[in-house]
């Protein structure tokens, strides 16, 4: 466990969107970058990368056993925090979040800290089993506000 304050060293994320082969602007359809934290003995979360590459992201999975300091440190409460916590464009996306909502907040760039989808709902992507019921994201808050609902799936 790292000393109270201090980031563990193998977790210095930054995300960048990708750019298309010679522009130096971003291709509308760009693939987007992202970085992803999770606990190593999660195996959902191989399969949530899996899906948001076949999404157009492109992700770079690092594992920890500090995923619980680093999601609290991003602003997830404790009761929201999922099994992965990913940083894209200055967010954070914590839990199984569907792809239409992580396009949501990177073309809308809210003036929130991220999104989360709490718990591991049944159906929800990397998840397995059919969808049992909507998939209710939430806010993120920078002011550790309690989260209102960004969106429902």
């Amino acid at each position: 466990m790292p000393a109270r304050g201090a980031a563990p060293q193998e977790i210095r994320l930054t995300a960048e969107p990708a750019r298309a082969q010679g522009s130096r602007l971003p291709s509308p359809r760009r693939r987007t970058r992202r970085r992803s934290v999770k606990n190593p003995q999660c195996n959902c979360c191989d399969g949530y990368a899996h899906y948001l590459r076949k999404n157009g992201f492109e992700i770079e999975v690092k594992l920890t056993i500090d995923l619980a300091w680093i999601s609290s440190k991003a602003g997830v409460p404790a009761n929201f925090q999922g099994c992965h916590t990913m940083f894209i464009d200055g967010h954070v996306v914590d839990g199984h979040v569907p792809v239409k909502a992580v396009q949501k907040l990177l073309s809308e760039r809210p003036d929130i800290a991220g999104i989360a989808l709490p718990g591991m709902p049944m159906g929800s992507p990397g998840i397995a089993g059919g969808k049992t019921e909507p998939f209710t994201i939430y806010e993120v808050t920078k002011d550790g506000k309690a989260p209102a609902v960004y969106s429902t799936e």
